[in-house]
């Protein structure tokens, strides 16, 4: 039995005209997807940003552990001078039992900018402070500086 050309012709038109997507199904999904990323990305933002900022506390708590260890041997926190570099290598002095920081090197904070460390600090034997996202002193927001204790 022989089909006849036209409805042979009919149905391959047909499957033509289903297959695939129109350009406004695919318009409507990238708008779908835009306006998802609109509402979940500053959150993904901010989050990232808190996260920074409790790894930069963290890591200044580590290092004020390890000031106490090295005024405990030596009787002296380090000077400004001296800075957190002390930690990490001798200076020579009697009672040094360091490095005082696990690697022997002092991490930069999470924003990749050097530590600030005075000795003596304003209200306290030292400070250490993370110039935050900026590495600038001051600022707000997300470029709020960390320091240690109350400053």
């Amino acid at each position: 039995m022989r089909r006849s050309p036209t409805i042979s012709a009919a149905r391959r038109r047909s499957r033509r005209g289903q297959a695939g997507f129109t350009l406004v199904e695919i318009l409507v999904v990238i708008t779908i997807i835009g306006l998802i990323m609109a509402l979940v990305g500053p959150r993904v933002l901010n989050y990232l940003g808190e996260s920074k900022a409790k790894a930069a506390k963290i890591q200044i708590e580590s290092f004020s552990s390890a000031l106490d260890l090295y005024y405990l041997d030596l009787g002296r926190y380090p000077n400004s001078s001296e800075g957190l570099a002390a930690l990490t290598r001798s200076n020579n002095a009697a009672g040094w039992n360091g490095p005082y920081l696990r690697g022997g090197v002092v991490p930069n904070d999470p924003w990749g900018h050097s530590y600030v460390y005075r000795s003596p600090g304003e209200r306290s034997p030292y400070e250490i402070i993370s110039l935050g996202s900026d590495g600038q002193e001051g600022g707000s927001g997300t470029a709020t500086d960390i320091a240690s204790g109350a400053r």
